[in-house]
């Protein structure tokens, strides 16, 4: 047998071991997500029913359901993304514009990708400093500044990356028409980067949609309807956290049922994302 012959042969083996290899751990990771998914399922089908949306969270041993909970998300959600989508989008539009290749523009990335990677635990801690202490009060603004401060870095990266990538005869076709940079960033590259913006957006609600540790710190729970952003709020992630700790079996169901929403939630967000991803590429 000759050398070459051995080396295609030593070839061949360690590839189809590395073939292997990544079959195995695919296996292995899509197990324990049918597991995770089954569990959820079994157990958050059986909570789910018209009083989760219509009453507050009960006391124990009482029929009660979500509805404070969701809205307390819901309102959280939607405060932090409007926050979120103006800081981002105007970040990561004058990384790609402006300061691509200046310092100032290098340092604001890498806080960018700093922020990205922190762990949520010690955003809430911050904006614990920052707003919930100083004021003696957990509340609601200050779960949605938490929030914001998680979702907004997602938004300028998918900004800065996907204004990158219009062709810059875009550029230049405005600025042949005598148009300043601020109108062709406004009326055209926006335009024809909105599907890839909005994939942004729909990915950073999806991040935020079931952080828990922020919102301890932050915004807290509360068991009745609360309509004050400036007192402490019920939300989907912090009574999941309770309840499911809790000795009551009706809070558990609660707990899973409350679980089972928040996934199906970020599930639907996904998809939808994707479908516009999708689309981008074909345009």
């Amino acid at each position: 047998m000759t050398v070459s012959t051995t080396l295609l042969l030593r070839r061949r083996a360690a590839n189809a071991s590395f073939v292997v290899f990544c079959g195995l751990v695919t296996a292995i990771a899509l197990a324990a997500l049918a597991a995770i998914l089954w569990t959820l399922l079994s157990k958050g089908l059986g909570g789910v029913n018209l009083d989760v949306f219509i009453k507050a969270t009960p006391a124990p041993n009482s029929h009660g359901g979500l509805a404070n909970a969701i809205l307390g998300s819901i309102g959280m959600c939607v405060a932090a993304m409007v926050m979120a989508v103006v800081i981002g989008m105007l970040a990561g539009t004058w990384l790609a514009e402006y300061g691509q290749r200046s310092r100032y523009g290098a340092v604001v990335r890498f806080m960018n990708d700093v922020l990205l990677s922190a762990p949520s635990i010690l955003v809430g801690l911050f904006v614990y400093e920052l707003l919930v202490h100083p004021f003696h009060s957990f509340s609601a603004i200050a779960g949605a500044v938490a929030l914001a401060l998680l979702a907004a870095p997602v938004i300028t990266r998918t900004t800065e990356d996907v204004l990158s990538l219009q062709p810059t005869a875009l550029r230049e076709a405005g600025v042949s028409l005598g148009a300043p940079l601020a109108l062709i960033i406004r009326e055209i590259l926006w335009r024809s980067a909105r599907n890839g913006l909005l994939t942004g957006a729909l990915l950073a609600f999806a991040r935020i949609s079931g952080e828990t540790a922020p919102l301890l710190f932050t915004a807290l729970n509360n068991q009745f309807f609360s309509f004050n952003p400036l007192k402490p709020t019920a939300n989907l992630p912090v009574v999941i956290f309770n309840y499911a700790l809790s000795p009551y079996d009706d809070w558990r169901n609660l707990a899973w049922a409350g679980a089972l929403l928040i996934a199906a939630t970020v599930l639907v967000v996904t998809i939808v994302a994707r479908i516009v991803a999708q689309e981008q590429r074909r345009s």
